[in-house]
C-alpha cells in the first residue's frame, strides 16, 4: 500500500496503523510501520500486506503471547483474547512521540500506537468514510 500524506509538521515521525474504527476507541489495530515527513511536511510510505475487503483479525482461542515490551503504561499482553473475525478497514496515523505531538500544538499524551508503545496522539484517520465503511472495504 502506497501512502502519501501532506500538510503535517515538518521533519516529524509518524506511525501508520490499519484500524477497526477511525476514532477512539479504535477497536483492534494492526501496526504497519513508520514514516517521517520532509521539510515541506510531506510523508510517504510503502507498506506490504493484505489491504482489502479481506483484511481482518481472528483468534479462535486464547493462547500465550510474547511480551518483548513490558514497560508501563502499555506493556504487552501475555495472552490474546479470543475473537471471531473482525474486519479492519480504516487507517490511522499517530505522532511517533508525545513530544512531537506537543510541538505541533496537540496534547502531550502517550499512546500505544508505535512499535515501542510510546506514540503520541492520533494525527489523521480515514474517519470521513464512516465507522463501518473504511477505504480498505472498497478494495476487492
Amino acid at each position: 500500500m502506497h501512502v502519501e500524506i501532506r500538510g503535517l509538521p515538518t521533519n516529524t515521525g509518524f506511525d501508520l496503523f490499519v484500524i477497526q474504527l477511525p476514532n477512539a476507541p479504535f477497536g483492534v489495530s494492526w501496526y504497519q510501520g513508520d514514516f517521517t515527513t520532509d521539510s515541506s511536511g510531506t510523508g510517504v510510505g510503502d507498506f506490504v500486506g493484505r489491504f482489502s475487503i479481506e483484511t481482518f483479525i481472528v483468534a479462535p482461542g486464547s493462547g500465550p503471547a510474547p511480551t518483548p515490551h513490558t514497560k508501563p503504561p502499555f506493556p504487552d499482553a501475555n495472552i490474546n483474547p479470543a475473537t471471531a473475525p473482525v474486519h479492519t478497514f480504516h487507517l490511522g496515523v499517530w505522532f511517533d512521540s508525545p513530544a512531537a505531538a506537543a510541538a505541533a500544538g496537540c496534547p502531550n499524551t502517550e499512546t500505544p500506537f508505535n512499535g515501542n508503545h510510546t506514540a503520541g496522539v492520533q494525527a489523521l484517520s480515514t474517519r470521513n468514510f464512516g465507522n463501518l465503511n473504511g477505504p480498505l472495504r472498497r478494495i476487492q
